[in-house]
């Protein structure tokens, strides 16, 4: 990059090689992990579903023997094995099972472990083999070898070594018995005396069960290890037979070294210079075929084995299945807990005595006194009057009616306390009403369900695969019944001995389910009890304390500057826009930027936009510009001090600052608040003009460097992140524990084995430290890889220097904080390489294995455990950590969901045209295949460089011309087959559209210009081509949509990270601005600026050479100039500033942060990872559903009317269909749940398909427990209210029935009179002219009326059954239409005979309606009583009989 800015404008450098390190190093790298982690844990819950859940971990300390008991049976027995066994008196047993003898050989470890830890190299000449440190190791072998006797005689030899902490313990007996012998002292045996502090684990329990979850499971870690060290063993072996003849070549001449080299690849360090040199040494025929070599381990190695170790130490930390739910529990329970107790510094007040605040009524007469009464009991009464005046003040009619019943409403929640009482006595009987309206509703339910299944109805129909919704469906129904049902009704049903078995286990299980239920409702109830609680100790507090809730202790609490001072700083921009009639929220066309004014108040945007100001204002500062001398930087000092002196009185006014429920300082944002204000006011106020290095004013300048961090305070989203970063701090502390135990141990064995042994003259012909001594000429080179061709007798240029016998510069082991130090460097994987070719140059090849051991276990077990803890973190910080598989899945769908949209694809034209015939083409997969392939075609055209000297360059842009107007006649056919409003409403179409408008621009440039930079323009629309290539593919879609919700996700972790690098960037001018260049101190890489310390620190966040940096920066007289007056004018760094300055930076940075969106990846990674058999909806239903949308909604605005919502559904085809014949009850439900939650009015996109989703899964299983209890409430309540509109249903249509019977039987009555006293007339006055006789009719008649007693003794009952579908739905006003039968059309049936015969008289006769309200009236009473009989005798049994619910009338819709 350095020489790249050397080269060409700065700015392009930075965008290119920062973009570049961004997506690729930080985002596309970290696929692969979220891959691995999650293709793990699908074969993980594979093999659970296989082999039941992995066992849970038994202690080693208990066991069960069988043993034989006093009636000849046999019992298993628990035996405690560390049971004392041995031969030892009591008293020593005691004694060593005893806590004190415990903590005591603890106590010694960890002396031990300091004695070890104090050794340091006293110089050459000193007698190292009986020093004090001998002497108190030979003195801490003998202990703790006295202790292993002892456990040895208490417990028995079989009883100690059956314990694994034993066996370890007694190995390092051994070890450390060895290695005091004086022949071996300062040997490998060292390792078994610093292994002790490995002991010391066992005094936090804590500690303790992090690192037994970590490493107690060994067998997958193991097994990992085994196979990285086999895969090493394997590529050094054939890198050895590959390489070995190559001359010139030392990396692979023997097996160590190839092992060395594929070692060093495995790590990332340098591994490049091992692949130049074989590619210099192999020549360049077998060049690209050893790069690639080299590169697929490359890959392999980095991306996928150290992935494995992450997704490894996830698994261990993961919980079995069946604890998730417990803890869920136990977690929401002490949630509740905590909830309760109000904070400290609000119970403070508790301390205090009771004062409530009195007053005295004064106007009363003077014969009786009248002690003084709460304020607040008669403020009610003053709150009451002023409402009653208000109700008589305004007696408009449509004002009046609502501010008295406000007044009312008021005066009725005074008397909670009586309402209560007298509603305890009606509850129970309204509970006992519902539960029996409950039971009866799912009797007819269930006897539906059953008689439906009992029926012959669905025979001869093809079967078919149930969609997901039907059986989950099926499932909530058969729960149901199961947890209303009992016993004895289904034994009595004559069933089989297996199926009562299989009904039994069934109903065992929905019991405990319902019992769950209750658990659930009790730790609801909790939670509401402990916000009570704590409304209630506030109101006792407010109530007794006069000074409750005062800011200051002054301002009183309804003030009017109090009120005016919190109306200011709550003061925020409404998001929400709500509609004043229905209430429901309006989707407008800018709500993004609706909900960013919304974010924060007005007072913390100006408090945003001030502090972005002041930073910017000091970035402009550096050594050589400050602000003491610059009046220009000193104005933005002043108005950031103002503007935020004002903030704070504004919010202590409003708010308090400390002893007020809402105070200023109630977390650790409101007193890094107050820190950074009281340090910019003392800063403003001191000023100093001179300030000394390390000095207090210096130090007040590196704290001022902090105010960036108050962006984390004022934005929400950003102290969601430090909040999410400190929760965890707990196990990121116990891996930082581990960690340096890990270091501690390695170093107190370097510090003894390799302590003094580093050093060498700095003149390479020297060998002893005597002859070191003098001057030597060194010779300068201007690169390493230029040999300089010299004229005989002339010399290479160079200078003389003296010599000296010193360590090497970065790193020593003569005392354990040095050791400590090189081997952190070593942890970061920077610069181990060089420790490892001095210890092995200087020491010896043996040593080598010492760093190769650190490495492998500090890399691929520490650092991955920092990974692997930061991610589960994140996990439980988000709630997901406690979360079982199919909750997790359900989480995911409902993240997926969001992000889903819409097609934007317009219907195909109806008519055969030309726009029909161009929709077909570009829809066609071949047609987007070929596109697909003319963009790679393109793509490969930037293979080969486009200069514009070089001819080749010409032809390639022409092949890029010609392609460019192939994506212009694509553009051009979608827009006349979709139309351009069609073709504009997809984002893909729009991307194309800009992409191939650039390339129409370039075309016209090109031609017309012809030079670099029309060259580079043409490169970058190939460039931005190729990216429309990933929504063409599923997969590629996936990863793309990844990478793409990750860095939204990520947003304000990236930018917590840059606040971060500005306050160390800051910080960094003041400590380090002037310090002289070095090795990596250069003009590119410094601090005199804070533009280009950001750029420094961006560099070490890459881990780029980020130690030596550090030791440039660590520079001290003799080598740097000091100046004890001002900082500015020394060039000597800063050794303890240095050390906690890059150590703490590069921790929180690379080790955390950068962990954090590791986290972010992987979660967003498992949204768009999916499978069917996941069983919950997939990418193909999702995308069937986009395609039924797209046909319903016409009008492509993204919302339905809610009527369309049934013609929706019934095209659903697939996992989301909706079987008529079988699942109508269900498509009930579906639609009456869209016009419950929406009012009737229109649904979006999102609603049907979340509604589509929460029936798709079985909620007992994916949904946590607040979400499960709502939403079976929500189904119960659908369930409830559609039952009682089929029954109302039922009831018109039964009394409409009764009624038109009724009608027919008048009418009929009606007819026969007439004709009798037609006849009866013609008889006594017979006409002129001949009538015919009726005797067909009336036979018809009668034969109709002899077959009617005969159809309603058939059908008992009014509710319909599956035997008789067609007589009740073929009344005289249906009597020539056609019918539905479940989701079909059929023709009418035949006219009964009974109106035929009736129009047949009517007509003969010419029959009028005048006798029929005669008729009808003669007995109404009767028709009443029949009718009500009637509706009783049929409700009796639908609650006593079992009756047919599938009939039309149920499931008409």
């Amino acid at each position: 990059m350095y020489r790249a800015i050397d080269s060409f404008p700065r700015w392009r450098s930075y965008f290119y090689f920062i973009t570049l390190i961004f997506f690729l190093a930080w985002l596309v790298k970290n696929v692969f992990i979220a891959v691995i982690i999650e293709t793990f844990a699908e074969i993980r819950v594979q093999f659970q579903q296989m082999w039941g859940s992995r066992s849970s971990t038994t202690s080693t300390a208990t066991t069960q023997m069988f043993h034989e008991d006093a009636a000849g049976g046999w019992q298993l027995v628990a035996v405690d094995v560390n049971k004392p066994q041995g031969r030892a008196p009591a008293c020593l047993q005691k004694m060593m099972r005893s806590s004190v003898f415990h903590m005591f050989i603890l106590s010694m470890v960890a002396v031990d472990v300091i004695v070890a830890a104090s050794n340091y190299y006293k110089g050459e000449n000193f007698k190292r083999q009986y020093d004090e440190f001998y002497l108190a190791e030979v003195a801490f072998t003998v202990l703790f070898d006295l202790e292993a006797l002892l456990k040895i005689w208490c417990l028995g030899f079989t009883g100690y070594i059956s314990s694994s902490l034993h066996k370890f313990e007694l190995l390092l007996v051994i070890g450390t018995t060895l290695h005091i012998y004086p022949d071996l002292y300062h040997s490998q045996f060292t390792y078994f005396q610093v292994l002790r502090v490995v002991r010391l684990i066992k005094i936090s329990p804590a500690l303790e069960d992090f690192v037994y979850k970590i490493f107690g499971p060994g067998k997958k870690l193991g097994s990992l290890v085994v196979f990285t060290a086999s895969l090493l063993i394997v590529m050094s072996a054939i890198s050895l037979q590959m390489f070995c003849f190559v001359e010139e070549l030392d990396r692979f001449t023997t097996f160590p070294r190839a092992f060395m080299s594929m070692f060093q690849i495995l790590t990332q360090e340098g591994w490049v210079d091992v692949m130049d040199q074989t590619l210099n040494a192999v020549g360049h025929m077998w060049a690209p075929v050893v790069a690639i070599y080299f590169i697929l381990y490359h890959l392999f190695a980095t991306l996928i084995l150290l992935s494995l170790f992450v997704a490894v130490i996830l698994d261990n930390l993961e919980l079995d299945e069946d604890l998730k739910k417990l803890k869920q529990l136990k977690q929401s329970e002490a949630n509740a807990d905590t909830k309760e107790k109000l904070p400290l510094r609000l119970r403070i007040f508790e301390k205090f005595p009771n004062r409530p605040q009195m007053v005295k009524i004064s106007k009363l007469p003077s014969d009786f006194t009248v002690p003084k009464i709460r304020e607040s009991f008669m403020k009610q009464f003053i709150d009451r009057q002023q409402q009653d005046t208000s109700c008589l003040l305004r007696r408009l009619p449509s004002a009046s009616s609502s501010s008295c019943d406000h007044s009312k409403r008021s005066a009725i929640e005074e008397n909670k306390y009586i309402d209560q009482k007298l509603r305890k006595s009606v509850f129970s009987i309204r509970a006992r009403n519902l539960l029996e309206k409950e039971t009866a509703i799912n009797k007819i339910l269930r006897a539906c369900t059953r008689q439906r299944m009992l029926s012959g109805s669905f025979e001869g129909q093809p079967a078919k695969e149930r969609s997901i919704l039907s059986v989950q469906h099926h499932i909530r129904q058969e729960r149901r019944s199961l947890r209303h049902g009992s016993n004895s009704q289904r034994i009595s049903r004559g069933k089989s001995l297996e199926t009562l078995t299989q009904d039994h286990s069934n109903t065992v299980r929905y019991r405990n389910a319902q019992r769950e239920d209750s658990e659930i409702k009790m730790i609801q109830e909790k939670k509401e009890q402990a916000e009570m609680k704590r409304k209630v100790q506030e109101e006792e507090l407010r109530e007794n304390h006069p000074y409750f809730d005062k800011p200051l202790f002054i301002v009183g609490r309804e003030h009017r500057f109090r009120n005016f001072c919190r109306v200011v700083v709550r003061a925020r921009f409404n998001a929400s826009k709500t509609d004043p009639v229905t209430g429901a929220v309006k989707n407008t066309k800018y709500h993004q930027l609706y909900d960013l004014l919304g974010l924060v108040t007005y007072l913390d945007w100006v408090m945003i936009i001030v502090t972005i100001c002041s930073c910017i204002s000091m970035m402009f500062e550096s050594p050589f510009r400050r602000v003491m001398h610059a009046p220009t930087l000193q104005i933005a000092e002043y108005v950031f001090v103002i503007f935020m002196s004002i903030e704070l009185n504004l919010k202590i006014m409003a708010d308090g600052l400390f002893f007020t429920p809402t105070a200023v300082i109630r977390d650790f944002g409101g007193v890094m608040d107050i820190f950074i204000y009281l340090v910019s006011l003392i800063f403003l106020c001191w000023m100093p003009q001179n300030v000394p290095a390390k000095s207090g004013a210096q130090l007040l300048m590196v704290l001022r460097c902090l105010r960036p961090l108050r962006i984390f305070k004022l934005v929400p989203q950003m102290r969601k992140v430090v909040r999410e970063l400190f929760s965890g701090f707990k196990e990121i502390f116990l891996v930082s524990i581990l960690l340096l135990t890990l270091m501690l141990v390695f170093a107190s064995f370097g510090v003894q084995l390799f302590a003094g042994k580093l050093a060498k003259c700095n003149d390479p012909h020297i060998i002893s430290r005597e002859d070191c001594h003098g001057i030597f000429r060194i010779n300068v080179s201007v690169s390493k890889n230029l040999n300089l061709k010299l004229r005989p007798g002339e010399k290479k240029p160079g200078f003389w220097v003296p010599r000296v016998w010193a360590n090497p510069r970065n790193f020593n082991f003569d005392n354990v904080g040095n050791a400590m130090l090189a081997l952190f460097e070593v942890l970061s994987l920077k610069g181990w390489v060089e420790v490892r070719d001095v210890i092995i140059h200087r020491v010896g090849p043996i040593h080598g294995i010492y760093i190769h051991v650190f490495v492998f276990l500090g890399c691929m077990i520490g650092l991955t455990l920092f990974v692997g803890v930061v991610i589960a973190n994140f996990n439980e910080n988000k709630g997901t950590a406690l979360l079982t598989v199919d909750q997790r899945r359900w989480e995911d769908l409902k993240s997926r969901l969001k992000i889903a949209q819409p097609l934007h694809l317009p219907p195909r034209p109806d008519n055969d045209g030309f726009r029909a015939k161009m929709y077909d083409i570009t829809q066609h997969p071949f047609f987007k295949r070929t596109i697909a392939v003319l963009v790679l075609a393109q793509s490969v055209l930037l293979s080969v460089k486009w200069d514009a000297a070089d001819p080749v360059t010409v032809p390639l842009a022409t092949m890029s011309v010609v392609f460019t107007f192939i994506f212009v006649l694509e553009v051009t056919m979608k827009i006349i087959a979709m139309s351009p409003s069609g073709f504009w409403q997809s984002r893909r179409n729009r991307y194309d559209l800009l992409v191939t408008s650039l390339g129409v621009i370039w075309v016209i440039l090109h031609f017309a210009l012809l030079n670099a930079y029309t060259y580079m323009m043409g490169a970058c629309v190939i460039v931005f081509r190729f990216f429309s290539i990933c929504g063409k593919h599923v997969t590629l879609k996936m990863l793309l949509l990844t990478v793409v919700v990750s860095m939204y996700k990520s947003f304000f972790i990236i930018v917590g990270m840059f606040l971060l690098l500005l306050c160390y960037a800051f910080a960094g001018v003041v400590l380090f601005g002037t310090v002289k260049y070095g090795e990596n101190i250069n003009r590119h890489a410094n601090f005199s600026s804070a533009g280009k310390a950001i750029t420094v620190l961006f560099r070490i966040v890459t881990g780029e050479d980020w130690n030596k940096i550090m030791h440039d920066c660590m520079v001290q007289p003799p080598f740097c100039t000091p100046d004890n007056s001002t900082y500015w004018k020394t060039d000597c760094g800063n050794y303890a500033g240095a050390l906690m300055y890059f150590c703490s930076f590069y921790v929180i940075i690379a080790y955390i942060m950068l962990n954090l969106l590791v986290a972010i990846i992987v979660e967003n990674f498992s949204l768009f990872y999916s499978t069917e058999e996941d069983q919950l909806l997939s990418y193909n239903d999702l995308r069937h559903f986009q395609i039924i949308w797209n046909m319903v909604d016409d009008k492509r605005e993204g919302v339905i009317p809610t009527f369309r919502v049934k013609f929706l559904l019934r095209l659903l085809r697939g996992r989301l269909e909706v079987d008529l014949d079988k699942d109508k009850l269900l498509f009930k439900h579906m639609c009456y749940e869209m016009e419950r939650l929406h009012n009737g009015g229109d649904v979006t996109f999102h609603d049907v398909l979340s509604m589509l989703s929460y029936r798709s899964v079985d909620i007992r299983k994916s949904l946590q427990l607040e979400e499960l209890l709502a939403r079976e409430q929500l189904e119960y309540t659908i369930e409830e209210e559609v039952a009682k509109q089929t029954i109302r249903m039922w009831l018109k249509k039964c009394l409409k029935r009764i009624r038109a019977k009724q009608q027919q039987s008048c009418s009929i009555i009606h007819s026969l009179r007439e004709s009798q006293q037609q006849e009866l007339s013609r008889f006594l006055n017979p006409p002129s002219i001949e009538t015919t006789q009726p005797s067909e009719d009336m036979n018809a008649i009668n034969q109709d009326n002899s077959a009617q007693p005969e159809t309603s003794s058939q059908q008992q009952l009014l509710s319909p059954t599956l035997s008789d579908r067609g007589g009740y739905r073929q009344d005289s006003g249906d009597a020539g239409k056609p019918q539905r039968k479940f989701g079909q059309w059929r023709l009418p049936s035949a006219p009964k005979p009974l109106s035929h015969s009736v129009s047949s008289v009517n007509l003969r006769f010419g029959g009028r309606s005048t006798m029929k309200s005669v008729a009808c009236k003669m007995n109404p009473m009767s028709d009443a009583a029949s009718c009500g009989s009637e509706v009783k005798k049929w409700w009796t049994r639908q609650l006593t009989v079992e009756s047919d619910e599938s009939g039309e009338d149920l499931l008409d819709i």
